[in-house]
Formats: structure tokens, sequence, C-alpha cells
């Protein structure tokens, strides 16, 4: 059954300016078109976004939880559906629920919960991001030093011959425990390779984005810094055009200042993109949970071991864009880049994070305050607040 509507009555930002009077046509989930209102129809179905701003649906590349669930404590599809579920209620619409390092047996049902759920395209999922176990122990944060482990020949044939069966494929390593020539064939059964977790010097982070690697783990934090006689990971993944890099925007993981220096220093095509490294916290009321049977504690806005080191995020990508709007002073439009369009771009996803012409239908309304008002995938509304029946098509 055809399913053709057009958003009316807001502001819809097309990724580069926000344009009044436009209407947004969407038919079987996918954008066809964005026309002036006067030129609309008398008889097509029209949804009143009444003022609010419409914007790119969120996407999320590095999220271990939330509602209570943690992908490593329960890694089937009823935790992945509780994730999803969970961060559209803050704007996401797409995201890749991420494994840290954890045994064998847990990455198994991992990737098998990850083929199910791309199989029944569950709304929100759009793959997994296996952060781990092969990283560096001198730069393990929160990840379990007894887990970590070299990549062997076993491990890498398990990893080939499942990527892209649960949809985009991202692998963090650590240049300590994965080989170039392991990178290589990654890269090439399709994965994405994100650099993270390790004390790689500025010269051999090279070598490895020579053999595939494109990316860098939540910048800044788990890695070499950036020091006047080794620039270090940081230095690299600023200076290299190829490399693209997530960023935790709480105020925690990264200090406003380095964050700014970092923004103006990046050079391009490659951006810095916003992620949240969210845990099980998201959307509760919970003071604590466990993670690879170690206690993490919830206080303050920070989720931390019993000393001290930060154990993921307790933020959601609507309130790290606002972070980088109000605390570090970007431009709005600058800010939803940062959550769909360079996170788009980074995965290989050039069907999400824009609102343009045959794009798919995943999208937010905003009020200006920049309050949810609902979350949209694939055209469907996922999420509304204060009442889902404000939001129902005549």
């Amino acid at each position: 059954m055809t399913s053709t509507f057009a958003v009316t009555g807001g502001k819809i930002f097309d990724d580069t300016c926000f344009a009044d009077r436009t209407a947004m046509l969407v038919s079987d989930g996918r954008i066809t078109a964005l026309v002036d209102e006067a030129a609309l129809a008398a008889d097509i179905r029209k949804m009143d976004a009444k003022g609010a701003l419409i914007v790119p649906g969120f996407i999320d590349l590095q999220v271990n939880g939330g509602g209570g669930g943690l992908f490593n404590n329960q890694p089937d599809l009823s935790g992945l559906r509780t994730i999803c579920e969970t961060h559209a209620r803050f704007g996401t619409t797409a995201l890749l629920p991420t494994l840290i390092t954890d045994r064998p047996e847990i990455r198994e049902k991992a990737i098998a919960a990850g083929k199910q759920a791309y199989a029944v395209n569950m709304p929100g999922f759009l793959g997994l991001h296996l952060e781990g176990p092969h990283l560096s122990v001198v730069r393990k944060g929160t990840h379990d030093p007894a887990l970590i482990r070299t990549m062997t020949e076993e491990d890498l044939a398990v990893l080939c011959l499942n990527a892209g069966t649960f949809g985009k494929s991202l692998i963090t390593i650590a240049a300590e425990n994965v080989s170039i020539d392991q990178v290589r064939a990654l890269r090439a059964a399709g994965y994405v390779v994100s650099l993270g977790h390790t004390d790689v010097s500025c010269q051999k982070a090279g070598r490895y984005v020579d053999a595939g690697v494109t990316m860098v783990t939540h910048l800044f934090n788990a890695m070499s810094q950036l020091g006047n006689r080794e620039p270090g990971l940081v230095g690299a993944a600023l200076s290299t055009p190829a490399i693209s890099c997530g960023l935790i925007a709480d105020g925690f993981h990264v200090d406003p200042v380095s964050m700014s220096v970092a923004l103006r220093a990046k050079t391009g095509p490659g951006r810095v993109f916003l992620v949240t490294d969210a845990m099980s916290s998201i959307g509760t009321d919970e003071d604590g949970f466990m993670l690879t049977g170690r206690q993490i504690y919830r206080k303050g806005g920070r989720l931390t071991l019993a000393d001290g080191t930060l154990a993921g995020a307790d933020i959601d990508m609507l309130s790290c864009v606002r972070f980088v709007h109000e605390k570090l002073g970007l431009p709005l439009e600058e800010a939803l880049r940062m959550a769909s369009l360079y996170p788009a771009e980074a995965i290989g996803c050039p069907q999400k994070g824009r609102l343009a012409t045959g794009m798919d239908a995943d999208f937010l309304l905003l009020s200006p305050d920049l309050t949810l008002v609902s979350t949209w995938i694939g055209g469907h509304c996922v999420h509304a607040h204060p009442s889902p029946s404000e939001h129902l098509l005549p």
C-alpha cells in the first residue's frame, strides 16, 4: 500500500540552511521532493509541523546500550530492539549497537543478533560496531584487560565471513594487536576500520591509514595524545584528510576548549562527527549497572569504574547537539550536520543524513528551543511527545 504525505508548516533543514514555506513529500519511506507549499496538490495528505524545525534524524555510530539494556549483557534481538527504541526517543533514527571487548562467544551471539535485526529491517538498526577485543592494554580505558588480545587468523576469518551480513560493519582496532595485512583484509571484506584504544605513533598511524583505516574512535580518549615532538593519534586524526573522528560531546570526555581546537584544526573531507558512547543508563533512572563483571557507577552525568575511569557516557545525541551548539557556539546547522550528515558519510550511508529527494525519510521535528517533538524512521512516526495522536496523519 502506497503511503504518501507532505510535511508542511515548519522550517526544513536541507543540510545547508532552513527553508520556510517548503513542503517535504514522503512516499513509501523515501523523500520524493522538496517543493513550495503553494504548489502542493489539494488532495495530498498533510502533516502540519506547527512551526517546528524539520531536521535529519541523528545517526550514532557508537551506542553500547540504552533503556536499561546493554548490548554486552544482552546480545540478542530483544536487546537490540530496546536500544534502538530508547534512542529514538532522543532523536536517533539510525545507530550501530556497539559490542565492547568481551569473550568470543559473546561476539558470536552479537553477530547472530545483528543478522536477525538486519533481516527483519528493525527500525533504527544500521549495523554493528565491534569495539575490541583487539585493542591496547596501555590504552584500555574501561575495557577489561583480561579480555584484550591479539587478532588471530581465526578471528580474521570469522570477521571476514560475517562482514555485511548484519548491515554496516565498523570495527575498532589497535595497531598493537592488529597487523596492517589484517586491516587490508578487513577493508576488502567490507569493514570500516577505526583506530582506537591505541598508543600508536603518528607515523605508524599513517601506515594504517594507507592500509585502509578511515576513522578514529572517540577522539582524544584512550589514544596517544598530541605532543610537541610526537603528534600521536590525535595529531594524525586531525591532520589526515581521509580520517573521520567520533567525538563524545558531554563535557567530561573532552574539555570544550580541546573540542573547539579540534574542530578548527580538522582537515577534510573527513569530518568530526558526534557519538554518544551511551550505556544502558540512557532513558532510565538507574544508578549503576554491571559491565563484563565489573560495577559501573552513575553520578553527576558521569559513568565510572570504582577507580574513577570513565566507562562510556551518560548522554543522548540530542544533548550532544545542544552541547556543541550552546557550549561551543557552533551554528545550529553545523551541530546538526555533526549528528547526521557527517556520520552518514563516515560509515558510507549515502541515503541517510540529509533531507533531499531520494533520501530515506528519517527525520525529526524539533521545537525552536531544541526539544524533541517527534521522531520518524522510514516515513513512520516511532516516537512523539507529548501524545502520538497529535502526529497521526489525517
